[in-house]
């Protein structure tokens, strides 16, 4: 069975990045029927830094709202919180108790997020890639789709995966693989193309955020920087203009097209006709999603509801792999 597991993090608003990098593929993949899909909002992740609590369970509908506007159907995948499937936690123990401190050291994405301060980041963030294990392996996932930043820590659940099977005898989990699709699988800051575009980024001209209106979007695309020279016409003139680059992949993100058909489109122009034409279709793309997500944000008692009953649901799959993977550890549970 081929199950796809993916999650994102409530941090504020939903961004452009979000959903090119992410929530618009799990909706192809849920669409193809060729695998089951779970997808979380990893509200427990997200506690790995200081969060207020109002603050982390409105994000956490948001981004349950958002999700449900870009097309989620929680009818046909599983859409839940994190925190309401325990076994994901217990899970995470026990690989505590498989990984190795030399596989956690060698993780760049926490040397980058505790920086100088590292002495003084949780342990929550030191062993983060853990339970993203864990979330994963709750359910066998054997497909996850992940962004470029992300692929280290899916390497270190197939490492994690591995070492369990070796260490019990069993060949119990799969080795999940990658996915990374789209045309603009990482999308890029509208301020500086050098740096991913983030919700937590003190500049919000730096990204679109999903709810942005018509004005604002096309406010912020055409304040994106850019550079004197007109746009080329072929790929290869990409080189070293990241700006340029970035929101060329988003255009042909957005529109379906290759980079290539978007430059014979407009090589040799200038920025004032593409940025017209991008703010056209990020506009055509994102405002009706938009406008579903504040229909959808105010009624939390029926976002409240979906993530509860995917909860269920997905208890029901992570429980009994969990209970086995107690069985083969040795814990002496009630019932034996």
């Amino acid at each position: 069975m081929k199950r796809i597991f993916s999650g994102i993090q409530p941090s504020g608003n939903l961004t452009l990045g979000n959903y090119l990098g992410a929530i618009r593929n799990w909706v192809a993949l849920q669409q193809e029927r060729s695998y089951d899909c779970i997808f979380c909002v990893v509200d427990q992740h997200a506690i790995t830094v200081p969060q207020d609590p109002a603050v982390l369970r409105q994000a956490t509908r948001e981004v349950a709202a958002g999700m449900i506007a870009s097309g989620i159907d929680p009818g046909d995948c599983i859409l839940f919180n994190q925190s309401q499937v325990p076994e994901q936690a217990m899970l995470a123990w026990v690989f505590n108790c498989v990984a190795r401190l030399g596989w956690l050291n060698r993780m760049t994405q926490f040397k980058e997020r505790a920086g100088k301060n590292r002495d003084n980041a949780t342990v929550g963030l030191y062993v983060y890639p853990v339970l993203m294990a864990a979330d994963i392996l709750a359910y066998k996932g054997t497909h996850v789709p992940v962004g470029d930043d992300q692929k280290q820590h899916l390497e270190l659940s197939r490492d994690i995966a591995q070492a369990y099977n070796s260490m019990f005898g069993v060949d119990f989990f799969p080795l999940p693989e990658p996915q990374i699709l789209g045309a603009a699988t990482r999308v890029m800051s509208l301020r500086d193309g050098t740096k991913k575009m983030s919700k937590s980024d003190p500049s919000d001209m730096s990204r679109i955020n999903m709810t942005d209106d018509a004005d604002t979007i096309a406010q912020k695309i055409r304040r994106a920087k850019t550079d004197p020279e007109p746009l080329p016409s072929e790929v290869a003139g990409l080189e070293g203009r990241p700006e340029v680059r970035n929101l060329v992949g988003v255009y042909a993100a957005l529109s379906d097209q290759s980079m290539d058909d978007v430059l014979s489109e407009f090589g040799g122009k200038g920025f004032g006709d593409f940025k017209k034409a991008l703010s056209e279709v990020a506009v055509d793309v994102l405002g009706p999603i938009g406008a579903e997500m504040k229909r959808l944000s105010a009624d939390p008692g029926y976002v409240d509801g979906v993530l509860a009953k995917g909860g269920s649901r997905a208890r029901a799959i992570a429980g009994p792999i969990v209970a086995e993977v107690y069985d083969t550890v040795g814990f002496l549970r009630p019932n034996g």
